[in-house]
């Protein structure tokens, strides 16, 4: 399994039931591909360091996932094809950083004593 990051930045006019319809449907498309979102963290409205798309806030979404997919294309392809979507950053993390969110086990050998 491999764990991700990924941010998306929506654009700033999008509606509260259109945010859930876009975790939904990028829940979906990770499911589809065997995998699970782990956590899912609602930023709001953030006004930009600068314009963007002639836009000066967005709403910010991050999601933590876990996958056996090895390409991640068709999300990405996903969200460059959407129109409310501003932005978006995916990451593979490290597997000791996932390990450390809580993503992943451990699956270090144990020291053996003796």
């Amino acid at each position: 399994m491999r764990a991700y990051e990924l941010m998306i930045i929506l654009s700033a006019g999008v509606e509260e039931p259109d945010v859930g319809a876009r975790i939904e449907q990028v829940s979906e498309n990770i499911e589809a591909h065997g995998g699970e979102v782990k956590t899912e963290d609602r930023w709001g409205k953030r006004r930009f360091a600068y314009e963007i798309n002639h836009q000066h806030e967005g709403y910010y979404l991050v999601l933590e996932f876990v996958t056996e997919a090895r390409e991640m294309a068709t999300l990405e392809r996903l969200l460059r094809l959407a129109d409310d979507v501003i932005r978006h950053k995916l990451i593979r993390l490290p597997d000791r950083e996932a390990v450390r969110r809580g993503l992943l086990e451990d699956e270090t050998p144990l020291a053996s004593a003796g």
